[in-house]
């Protein structure tokens, strides 16, 4: 008896075992006709973050309280030495579709007082399956000069040089841009970033845009559309040194902030720039040079009034990658000069600057930067508020970065 109920038992068993099998089968098992589903990303979900932070101490060995340079740092001189946030950036970014692509920047420490304000907000809008060519719509960096399409991230100066920097305040606009680029030197731009080359990021080989010419975060004040176009290529020499040339021009009609105690007989101002560039990158020993020359408005202390005038300026700087264990030192020097008015500035404040830096970047990994730069300096910067201001001097200035 129990050998019976112990067989009917086992053929239950085996039984039960049978159509378990053939259920996992069925469930497990499509026919040509039957499609299978495929989770779609969703586009929040290539949505990603990164960001920098820069606190600086420009108090050290300081010669002169008087000699600053607003456009530069607004800690540097008149007497706020005091730690200081130069920029905190968190920036999103994603692919959000095959042929989109979305760049939003703010930055925490707008002009030193630790208030948010965009700095880029765009989108490109690709033409073609590689993307070779593609729209830039929004606020972004005009594309004018290397030094000013190198994230300050990247920069080993302090600052960006008065010659070129001149030309954009902020170095952005809000206006729509069109960017050119094999897809092979799209990698490059790239690698030139990403292997601590400092690059200046990918602004296509060849490009041209129209924007408002106020400046970024400034309402446009004429119906006048200024007009950029670059040219740029990074050659690779069969030793593997990367060599990069440019050049870059752009015109339009300005506005200009005037002091309304002086006769205002003029705001408005045609002006224009071309200029070249060039980049050897450090491996290990590196040059950059860049030099433009135009018109543009231009306080003069002598009539107590804008004019149209001539402007020019420009620098060379010679670095070096040296390699130390984990750590990684660049020391560096620029000299650069400017002569015309900064648009920007009350009265298109009349400049003429010369202006020697000595300094180190120290890197003992790459989310922490330490940056000790020594500048002499011979600044001279006139308006109807301060029509005889020439300073000389000189200070330690230095910097710590965070990369995150």
């Amino acid at each position: 008896m129990r050998i019976k109920i112990a067989m009917l038992m086992i053929g239950l068993v085996m039984g039960f075992a049978n159509v378990f099998a053939r259920n996992i089968q069925s469930d497990t098992t499509t026919t040509s006709e039957e499609k299978i589903e495929v989770k779609k990303t969703q586009w929040f979900e290539s949505i990603q973050m990164r960001g920098y932070a820069q606190l600086r101490y420009n108090g050290l060995l300081e010669t002169n309280p008087d000699l600053q340079c607003a456009q530069c740092d607004r800690s540097w001189g008149g007497g706020t030495n005091g730690f200081f946030f130069r920029r905190i950036r968190l920036i999103f970014y994603g692919q959000v579709h095959e042929k989109v692509y979305f760049y939003i920047q703010p930055d925490l420490a707008s002009g030193g007082n630790n208030f948010a304000q965009i700095r880029d907000a765009y989108f490109d809008l690709g033409l073609d399956d590689k993307q070779e060519f593609r729209l830039r719509i929004g606020q972004s960096k005009v594309p004018f000069g290397f030094e000013n399409l190198q994230s300050s991230q990247n920069r080993i100066p302090l600052d960006r040089h008065d010659g070129l920097n001149s030309a954009v305040a902020n170095e952005r606009d809000i206006g729509v841009m069109f960017y050119y680029a094999p897809s092979e030197i799209r990698k490059r731009f790239n690698y030139l970033v990403s292997s601590g080359l400092k690059g200046s990021g990918d602004y296509g080989v060849f490009g041209f845009g129209v924007y408002n010419g106020q400046t970024a975060n400034m309402p446009e004040l004429n119906d006048n559309m200024h007009v950029v176009t670059r040219l740029t290529y990074p050659f690779q020499l069969k030793s593997g040194q990367f060599i990069e040339g440019s050049l870059q021009g752009y015109t339009g009609d300005f506005v200009i902030q005037r002091n309304q105690v002086t006769d205002i007989d003029q705001t408005e101002f045609k002006e224009y720039r071309y200029g070249a560039s060039f980049v050897m990158y450090p491996q290990p020993f590196g040059i950059q040079a860049e030099y433009n020359r135009g018109r543009g408005p231009e306080f003069n202390p002598e009539t107590m009034d804008v004019e149209d005038a001539p402007l020019e300026g420009g620098y060379v700087m010679a670095n070096y990658y040296w390699k130390r264990g984990k750590d990684l030192f660049i020391p560096f020097t620029r000299y650069h000069f400017y002569q015309g008015g900064k648009k920007h500035e009350l009265d298109a404040t009349r400049h003429r600057v010369k202006e020697l830096e000595i300094g180190v970047e120290w890197q003992p990994h790459k989310n922490f930067e330490l940056v000790g730069m020594y500048t002499i300096s011979d600044r001279t910067f006139e308006n109807s508020l301060n029509p005889n201001n020439r300073q000389v001097g000189s200070l330690l200035r230095l910097q710590a970065q965070v990369n995150f």
